[in-house]
Protein backbone atom coordinates (compact mmCIF):
# COMPACT_ATOMS: atom_id res chain seq x y z
CA UNK A 1 0.00 0.00 0.00
CA UNK A 2 1.54 3.09 -1.17
CA UNK A 3 0.61 6.45 0.79
CA UNK A 4 0.28 10.15 -0.64
CA UNK A 5 1.74 13.03 0.86
CA UNK A 6 2.38 16.38 -0.21
CA UNK A 7 3.83 19.72 0.20
CA UNK A 8 0.38 21.76 0.85
CA UNK A 9 2.33 24.71 1.13
CA UNK A 10 2.03 25.08 -2.29
CA UNK A 11 -1.97 25.36 -1.97
CA UNK A 12 -1.80 27.95 0.65
CA UNK A 13 0.28 29.60 3.40
CA UNK A 14 -2.15 28.71 5.72
CA UNK A 15 -2.18 25.95 7.16
CA UNK A 16 -6.00 25.76 7.76
CA UNK A 17 -6.42 25.65 3.85
CA UNK A 18 -3.60 23.51 3.61
CA UNK A 19 -5.40 20.49 5.52
CA UNK A 20 -9.05 21.06 4.02
CA UNK A 21 -7.23 20.29 0.64
CA UNK A 22 -5.29 17.33 1.49
CA UNK A 23 -8.37 16.19 3.06
CA UNK A 24 -10.80 16.36 0.40
CA UNK A 25 -8.29 14.82 -1.62
CA UNK A 26 -8.08 12.00 0.29
CA UNK A 27 -4.22 12.77 1.56
CA UNK A 28 -4.07 12.22 4.98
CA UNK A 29 -0.01 12.75 5.28
CA UNK A 30 1.64 16.31 4.63
CA UNK A 31 5.47 16.83 3.67
CA UNK A 32 5.74 19.71 6.17
CA UNK A 33 7.62 22.79 4.78
CA UNK A 34 6.36 25.81 5.95
CA UNK A 35 3.08 27.92 7.23
CA UNK A 36 1.82 31.63 7.58
CA UNK A 37 5.08 32.24 4.97
CA UNK A 38 7.62 30.46 7.41
CA UNK A 39 9.62 27.87 6.95
CA UNK A 40 9.49 24.49 9.13
CA UNK A 41 12.74 25.75 10.60
CA UNK A 42 12.14 29.04 11.82
CA UNK A 43 9.11 28.48 13.75
CA UNK A 44 9.17 29.26 16.87
CA UNK A 45 7.81 26.48 19.42
CA UNK A 46 4.89 27.74 19.84
CA UNK A 47 3.77 28.09 16.42
CA UNK A 48 5.12 24.49 15.96
CA UNK A 49 2.40 23.07 18.96
CA UNK A 50 -0.01 25.13 16.78
CA UNK A 51 1.28 22.98 13.62
CA UNK A 52 1.26 19.68 15.76
CA UNK A 53 -2.39 20.47 17.38
CA UNK A 54 -3.83 21.47 13.56
CA UNK A 55 -2.28 18.18 11.92
CA UNK A 56 -3.56 16.53 14.28
CA UNK A 57 -7.07 17.98 15.18
CA UNK A 58 -7.60 17.38 11.02
CA UNK A 59 -6.00 13.76 11.69
CA UNK A 60 -2.99 14.60 8.88
CA UNK A 61 0.85 12.78 9.61
CA UNK A 62 3.65 14.27 8.56
CA UNK A 63 5.33 11.82 6.47
CA UNK A 64 8.61 13.87 6.53
CA UNK A 65 10.29 17.35 7.52
CA UNK A 66 10.87 19.23 4.20
CA UNK A 67 13.74 20.73 5.41
CA UNK A 68 16.34 23.09 3.63
CA UNK A 69 19.32 20.91 5.39
CA UNK A 70 21.85 21.66 2.83
CA UNK A 71 20.64 24.01 0.40
CA UNK A 72 24.01 26.53 1.71
CA UNK A 73 27.10 27.05 -0.54
CA UNK A 74 29.71 24.13 -0.13
CA UNK A 75 32.05 26.59 1.14
CA UNK A 76 29.31 28.50 3.28
CA UNK A 77 29.69 28.16 7.05
CA UNK A 78 28.74 25.00 8.19
CA UNK A 79 28.63 25.16 12.01
CA UNK A 80 25.83 27.53 12.12
CA UNK A 81 24.10 24.95 9.56
CA UNK A 82 24.39 22.18 12.01
CA UNK A 83 22.45 24.13 14.68
CA UNK A 84 19.30 24.41 11.97
CA UNK A 85 20.06 20.34 11.52
CA UNK A 86 19.71 20.10 15.17
CA UNK A 87 16.72 22.09 14.95
CA UNK A 88 14.90 19.72 12.03
CA UNK A 89 15.80 16.98 14.44
CA UNK A 90 13.84 18.53 17.20
CA UNK A 91 10.98 19.30 14.57
CA UNK A 92 10.50 16.07 13.47
CA UNK A 93 10.48 14.53 17.24
CA UNK A 94 7.29 16.94 18.23
CA UNK A 95 5.34 16.39 14.41
CA UNK A 96 6.21 12.37 14.72
CA UNK A 97 7.96 12.29 11.29
CA UNK A 98 9.87 9.50 10.14
CA UNK A 99 12.16 11.27 7.36
CA UNK A 100 13.88 14.77 7.14
CA UNK A 101 14.27 15.91 3.73
CA UNK A 102 18.21 17.33 3.02
CA UNK A 103 20.38 17.95 0.01
CA UNK A 104 24.09 18.30 -0.30
CA UNK A 105 24.81 22.09 -0.76
CA UNK A 106 25.36 23.84 -3.95
CA UNK A 107 28.37 23.97 -5.95
CA UNK A 108 30.12 27.49 -7.23
CA UNK A 109 28.89 27.55 -10.67
CA UNK A 110 31.19 26.96 -13.51
CA UNK A 111 33.42 24.48 -10.56
CA UNK A 112 33.54 21.01 -11.03
CA UNK A 113 31.82 18.92 -7.85
CA UNK A 114 34.57 16.24 -7.69
CA UNK A 115 36.71 19.15 -6.63
CA UNK A 116 34.28 19.10 -3.74
CA UNK A 117 33.61 15.77 -3.01
CA UNK A 118 35.79 15.67 0.50
CA UNK A 119 33.97 18.46 1.78
CA UNK A 120 30.61 17.38 0.75
CA UNK A 121 30.77 13.78 2.15
CA UNK A 122 32.32 15.34 5.74
CA UNK A 123 29.21 17.45 5.56
CA UNK A 124 26.78 14.80 4.86
CA UNK A 125 28.75 12.22 7.15
CA UNK A 126 28.70 15.29 9.98
CA UNK A 127 24.40 15.60 9.89
CA UNK A 128 24.08 11.67 9.43
CA UNK A 129 26.17 11.62 12.70
CA UNK A 130 23.89 14.31 14.35
CA UNK A 131 20.75 11.79 13.23
CA UNK A 132 22.20 9.15 15.42
CA UNK A 133 20.21 8.48 18.89
CA UNK A 134 16.79 9.75 16.86
CA UNK A 135 13.91 7.73 14.77
CA UNK A 136 14.40 9.54 11.93
CA UNK A 137 15.67 8.49 8.44
CA UNK A 138 17.47 11.70 6.49
CA UNK A 139 16.35 11.24 2.74
CA UNK A 140 18.38 13.24 0.27
CA UNK A 141 17.02 14.87 -2.31
CA UNK A 142 18.46 14.99 -5.91
CA UNK A 143 18.22 18.99 -6.57
CA UNK A 144 19.73 20.72 -9.69
CA UNK A 145 23.43 22.76 -8.49
CA UNK A 146 24.12 20.70 -5.77
CA UNK A 147 26.93 18.18 -5.81
CA UNK A 148 24.12 15.37 -5.41
CA UNK A 149 22.08 16.17 -8.88
CA UNK A 150 23.14 13.10 -10.61
CA UNK A 151 22.61 9.16 -10.47
CA UNK A 152 26.42 8.75 -10.04
CA UNK A 153 27.01 11.25 -7.60
CA UNK A 154 24.06 9.89 -5.20
CA UNK A 155 25.00 7.14 -5.27
CA UNK A 156 28.99 8.16 -4.70
CA UNK A 157 26.61 10.04 -1.19
CA UNK A 158 24.60 7.58 0.11
CA UNK A 159 27.22 4.71 -0.24
CA UNK A 160 30.62 7.10 1.07
CA UNK A 161 28.82 8.43 3.89
CA UNK A 162 27.09 4.64 4.58
CA UNK A 163 25.25 5.48 7.56
CA UNK A 164 21.56 3.54 7.49
CA UNK A 165 20.20 6.70 8.36
CA UNK A 166 20.95 8.35 4.62
CA UNK A 167 19.08 7.00 2.27
CA UNK A 168 17.75 8.98 -1.50
CA UNK A 169 14.40 10.26 -2.43
CA UNK A 170 13.47 10.14 -6.09
CA UNK A 171 12.59 13.54 -7.85
CA UNK A 172 12.36 12.65 -11.56
CA UNK A 173 11.82 16.39 -12.56
CA UNK A 174 15.08 17.37 -10.92
CA UNK A 175 16.88 14.29 -12.77
CA UNK A 176 15.38 15.62 -16.19
CA UNK A 177 16.73 19.49 -15.58
CA UNK A 178 20.38 18.26 -15.33
CA UNK A 179 19.83 16.14 -18.15
CA UNK A 180 19.43 12.69 -16.72
CA UNK A 181 16.76 10.31 -18.29
CA UNK A 182 15.48 9.09 -14.62
CA UNK A 183 14.62 5.59 -15.02
CA UNK A 184 16.45 4.80 -17.79
CA UNK A 185 20.04 6.26 -16.23
CA UNK A 186 19.45 5.82 -12.28
CA UNK A 187 16.84 3.54 -11.39
CA UNK A 188 18.87 0.53 -11.30
CA UNK A 189 21.87 1.83 -9.45
CA UNK A 190 20.18 3.94 -6.88
CA UNK A 191 16.85 1.57 -5.98
CA UNK A 192 18.87 -0.17 -3.21
CA UNK A 193 18.80 2.80 -1.31
CA UNK A 194 15.53 4.33 -2.75
CA UNK A 195 12.93 4.93 0.30
CA UNK A 196 10.88 8.35 -0.68
CA UNK A 197 9.15 9.04 -3.89
CA UNK A 198 8.96 13.48 -4.73
CA UNK A 199 6.20 13.88 -7.67
CA UNK A 200 6.51 16.32 -10.71
CA UNK A 201 7.51 15.45 -13.84
CA UNK A 202 9.73 18.18 -16.37
CA UNK A 203 10.41 18.24 -20.06
CA UNK A 204 13.78 17.55 -21.24
CA UNK A 205 13.70 20.54 -24.25
CA UNK A 206 13.46 23.14 -21.37
CA UNK A 207 13.36 21.72 -17.47
CA UNK A 208 9.56 23.05 -17.50
CA UNK A 209 7.93 21.44 -15.12
CA UNK A 210 4.68 19.68 -15.60
CA UNK A 211 1.91 17.37 -13.83
CA UNK A 212 3.81 13.23 -13.27
CA UNK A 213 3.16 11.43 -16.75
CA UNK A 214 3.45 14.47 -19.43
CA UNK A 215 7.09 14.62 -19.13
CA UNK A 216 10.37 13.40 -19.33
CA UNK A 217 10.46 11.82 -16.01
CA UNK A 218 9.45 8.35 -16.81
CA UNK A 219 7.29 8.18 -14.13
CA UNK A 220 5.46 5.42 -15.28
CA UNK A 221 8.04 3.48 -15.93
CA UNK A 222 9.85 3.70 -12.55
CA UNK A 223 5.92 3.20 -11.04
CA UNK A 224 5.84 0.13 -12.59
CA UNK A 225 9.24 -1.31 -11.57
CA UNK A 226 8.37 0.54 -8.42
CA UNK A 227 5.60 -1.47 -7.67
CA UNK A 228 7.20 -5.01 -9.01
CA UNK A 229 9.87 -4.53 -6.71
CA UNK A 230 7.56 -4.12 -3.76
CA UNK A 231 7.76 -0.40 -2.73
CA UNK A 232 5.52 0.24 -0.12
CA UNK A 233 6.12 4.09 1.08
CA UNK A 234 5.18 7.59 0.27
CA UNK A 235 4.65 9.78 -2.62
CA UNK A 236 4.72 13.24 -1.91
CA UNK A 237 3.08 15.54 -4.69
CA UNK A 238 5.16 18.59 -4.85
CA UNK A 239 3.83 20.13 -8.16
CA UNK A 240 5.79 23.47 -8.77
CA UNK A 241 3.01 24.23 -11.56
CA UNK A 242 2.91 28.16 -10.73
CA UNK A 243 6.49 29.24 -9.54
CA UNK A 244 9.40 27.57 -8.59
CA UNK A 245 12.36 28.37 -6.62
CA UNK A 246 15.80 27.66 -4.80
CA UNK A 247 13.94 26.68 -1.47
CA UNK A 248 10.66 25.25 -2.95
CA UNK A 249 7.90 26.15 -5.05
CA UNK A 250 4.05 27.67 -5.56
CA UNK A 251 0.80 25.50 -7.61
CA UNK A 252 -2.24 26.66 -5.83
CA UNK A 253 -5.44 24.64 -5.36
CA UNK A 254 -6.14 23.84 -8.82
CA UNK A 255 -2.51 22.85 -10.07
CA UNK A 256 -2.39 20.90 -6.96
CA UNK A 257 -5.52 18.79 -7.63
CA UNK A 258 -4.77 18.76 -11.07
CA UNK A 259 -1.09 17.18 -10.19
CA UNK A 260 -2.73 14.56 -7.93
CA UNK A 261 -4.86 13.56 -10.36
CA UNK A 262 -2.10 12.61 -12.68
CA UNK A 263 -0.18 10.40 -10.16
CA UNK A 264 -3.11 8.38 -8.64
CA UNK A 265 -4.23 8.72 -12.81
CA UNK A 266 -0.83 6.75 -13.16
CA UNK A 267 -1.16 4.74 -9.89
CA UNK A 268 -4.76 3.41 -11.20
CA UNK A 269 -3.14 2.50 -14.50
CA UNK A 270 -0.79 0.76 -13.10
CA UNK A 271 -2.09 -0.99 -10.30
CA UNK A 272 -1.24 0.06 -7.42
CA UNK A 273 -3.38 0.44 -4.65
CA UNK A 274 -2.69 3.42 -2.01
CA UNK A 275 -4.15 5.38 0.34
Amino acid sequence: MWTLSGFADEISPDLDEQCRVLTDLGIRHIEFRSAWDTNVLDLDDDQLERVRATLEGAGIGTSSVGSPIGKIGVRDDFDAHLVRMRRALHVARVLRAPYIRLFSFFIPKGEDPAAHRDEVLRRMAALADEAQGHDVVLLHENEKEIYGDTPQRCLDLVESVGSPQLKLAWDPANFVQVGVIPFSEGYAALRPHLEYLQVKDALLADGTVVPAGEGDGEVEQTVRALAADGYDGYCSMEPHLATAGALGGFSGEDHFRRATRAFTRILDEVGVAYR
